[in-house]
């Protein structure tokens, strides 16, 4: 008998909008139990593929229906949303090779447009393509460089949603030896270029040694791989630094430590990574992720302390995690053979964790103290210990993966595993809403916040455990409860108790060491990598960038993400509406309303805006001291933008005469979506479209128009799915806290 399903509010949500399947009208056909059925029994039939499985296909679906609907251990979302339907793809992470030739080069784009068709995202290494300005022995002329070419990639992936619903995320890569690595560190500074792109800098250990010493490294032609010229690593380093500081990218990874931890070195270097950066993957390979929640795994005290973990139960979880995910392997069909050669010669799987941060204020252990990081280690090494043994175990029923007789894992004495790779920590941003828990290894990013859902209900949300220890405590009222959802945290409330302020810190709490050292924690006992932010105030200086890329590679991180408080707002995301922008761009006007007659001269202040059809020029006239007119206009566009903007400017001028208020424009035309947004310098968020833009200069020249939260932040940088909540950014990508949007996962 199958146990119904509960949901929290917000899991109910997310599952209508995104994962249950959908009928020819768009409604749902399927509820959650139907949805993890589904999953269970398409996983649990790969079961009857092998003879010596000790599992029975049906009673093994109803253990992994227990296992899911327990909130116990969630696979990827692909898997989720494509597993027993007609589409097979259940992984989310993909490498495509670029090679040099224009033929190789837009091979890598088709196959990148049908990984994205299909739901998974792409990395990329550009690191192979000769550097603008070499010459081009077939036609004689000179070759344009890596990032004219991966300005054809972005352009290309843009324009595909995956399964309807949103566009694909890229990682793109260039090795800190390729001759035109200075422009690439530099490529986002023009606002709006390669916004369906994560870029990291490839950096090696030479080039680190080189940044200590103040010396010169090479640069290496990919094409003869003799060196090229020389540059400065102080200079490159510190170009990398302050782009971080300024906005986030690009990031960094450390390429010779992934390839150390390379299983199958004979199959080729490593040279990229998926979107979020926690899985690098060979050419052409593909991983499927899946993660185990840790709040299930508590157990309270039987008298007193603060309670334990439940060691049995979660290496039962493994075991049946890791099979499930084999499983997985199994039951994909990818869109090319290639890739289909290379998962099922090497079957790598990725199990991680969400619920971290939970997990440890029900122990009463602050995030960062030692007492932390050592738990981190324990638990990250069972879990990698106990993964490999689920894979021995199914090495001995199925045959280890096919590539395990040449790999790095036998020749260092492993014995025969059906993965390559076991453990992933990966971004959980959809899958901890699900589950209702703190995501991946994250710290929370507020003990308490108002989450606006999809239907527009203001949930006001608290960390459970947080509220039960505040409710218990002496100094709680229920005004101090108001104060703490807007403040976020509790670090500063004097009135409460030392080991509480100490216990329930937050993001912005924590100091970048401690963010670091529980990366390196995890990744110590992690076979691919970690997906975790680094999260600085907005004072936070170059110089605490510098040290944190240092400290990164001293503590042996495979890479970073650093994000300073407003520094990176969504120009990665591409998210948009089919929809004309102009049929919802005015409100009503009033049938009684005057429209005033213009007079013959007035003055008023032009601004220029960055929008995704180029640059448009914003004038506001005023009369008596009051916005009374507005114009539009775009320069070289087409005929058809510009009398969109024409006839927008014209609609906002009859309102303004008529007696509309200025703040209800700006609230009408406020995120409406294009297919085109861009990065507006100065602004928390994209421009999205031409109605935007311009609401961004009302904004900008009245305060009345301005909208903000509880915690003071420009409802400017709201999801541009729900239109409802401020996006944030942790796990190295900018997500949704109510509706579960997420650019990168």
């Amino acid at each position: 008998m199958l146990n119904s399903v509960e949901l929290n509010p917000n899991a109910a949500v997310v599952l209508a909008k995104r994962y249950y399947l959908k009928g020819p009208d768009g409604s749902p056909v399927e509820d959650a139990k139907g949805l993890f059925w589904r999953v269970s029994l398409s996983m649990a039939a790969e079961e009857n593929r092998y003879p010596g499985s000790r599992f029975k296909a049906e009673a093994l679906a109803e253990e992994f229906y227990r296992l899911m609907t327990s909130w116990k251990f969630l696979p990827n979302s692909p898997t989720l949303m494509n597993a027993g339907t007609g589409l097979g793809q259940l992984s989310a992470c993909f490498v495509l090779p670029v090679g040099d030739s224009i033929e190789e080069i837009f091979d890598a784009v088709k196959h990148a447009a049908m990984i994205h068709k299909s739901g998974g995202g792409t990395g990329f290494s550009f690191s192979r393509l000769r550097a603008r300005d070499s010459r081009v022995g077939s036609t004689g002329g000179v070759a344009s460089g890596p990032l004219s070419f991966l300005r054809i990639f972005n352009t290309a992936t843009e324009q595909i949603k995956q399964g309807g619903t949103r566009r694909g995320a890229n990682m793109g890569i260039l090795r800190v030896d390729h001759p035109d690595i200075m422009h690439f560190i530099q490529a986002k500074e023009k606002d709006g270029e390669y916004n369906n792109f994560n870029l990291s800098v490839a950096l090696t250990e030479r080039f680190m040694e080189s940044v200590d010493q103040g010396g010169d490294y090479p640069l290496i032609n990919p094409l003869s791989f003799g060196e090229s010229g020389r540059a400065n690593a102080r200079e490159v380093f510190e170009l990398l630094v302050l782009k971080a500081w300024q906005s986030g990218e690009p990031g960094i990874i450390f390429i010779d430590r992934i390839n150390r931890d390379n299983p199958t070195p004979e199959q080729g270097d490593i040279e990229s990574t998926n979107p979020c950066g926690e899985q690098p993957l060979l050419p052409f390979e593909a991983c499927n992720l899946g993660s185990v929640n840790l709040t299930k795994f508590y157990q309270p005290p039987q008298n007193s302390g603060h309670g334990s973990i439940d060691w049995t139960g979660l290496k039962d979880c493994i075991h049946l995690a890791i099979r499930f995910l084999d499983n997985v392997v199994g039951a994909s069909v990818f869109p090319l053979p290639q890739i289909t050669e290379r998962v099922l010669a090497n079957r790598k799987v990725g199990l991680g964790v969400m619920g971290w941060a939970d997990l440890l204020f029900m122990l009463r252990i602050p995030y960062n103290s030692e007492e932390g990081i050592e738990l981190a280690q324990k638990l990250m090494s069972f879990i990698r210990e106990e993964s490999r043994e689920a894979s021995r175990a199914l090495a001995e029923e199925r045959g280890p993966f096919p590539a395990y007789e040449c790999s790095a894992l036998k020749a260092m004495g492993f014995p025969p595993l059906r993965n390559a790779t076991l453990t992933t920590i990966a971004p959980t941003g959809t899958l901890s809403i699900l589950a209702g828990c703190s995501s991946g290894i994250e710290p929370l990013f507020a003990l308490s916040f108002d989450r606006m859902v999809m239907d527009g209900e203001n949930l006001k949300e608290i960390n459970p455990v947080f509220a039960e220890v505040l409710q218990n405590d002496p100094a709680f009222t229920p005004e101090l409860l108001e104060r703490i959802v807007m403040a976020g945290s509790i670090v500063s409330f004097e009135e409460l108790p030392v080991e509480m302020r100490r216990i329930f810190v937050t993001a912005m709490d924590i100091e970048p060491e401690w963010h670091l050292r529980m990366q390196a924690a995890f990744q110590q006992y992690t076979d691919n990598a970690v997906s975790k932010t680094v999260n600085l105030p907005a004072s936070a200086s170059v110089e605490d960038v510098r040290r944190i890329y240092h400290l990164a590679y001293d503590l042996g991180c495979k890479g970073v993400t650093v994000y300073r408080d407003g520094s990176r707002s969504s120009q990665v995301l591409t998210a948009g509406t089919a929809k004309d922008p102009l049929l919802d761009v005015m409100p009503e006007l009033p049938h009684s309303a005057a429209v005033l007659s213009r007079p013959g001269r007035l003055t008023g202040i032009t601004q220029k805006v960055n929008t995704g059809h180029g640059t448009m020029y914003v004038t506001v006239n005023e009369l008596d001291g009051k916005p009374f007119e507005v114009f539009a206009t775009i320069g070289k566009s087409g005929y058809s933008i510009m009398a969109k903007a024409e006839a927008i400017g014209r609609l906002i001028s009859l309102c303004l005469r008529g007696g509309t208020p200025i703040k209800d424009i700006a609230r009408q035309i406020r995120g409406i979506g294009g297919d085109s947004p861009v990065f507006q310098q100065g602004k928390k968020g994209n421009i999205q479209s031409i109605p935007d833009g311009i609401a961004w200069v009302l904004e900008d020249m009245y305060p009345e128009c301005r909208v903000e939260n509880e915690q003071g932040e420009s409802l400017h940088n709201v999801c541009p799915e729900c239109g409802q909540n401020s996006l944030r950014f942790q796990e190295g990508c900018l997500i949704c806290m109510g509706c579960a949007f997420s650019r990168c996962s």
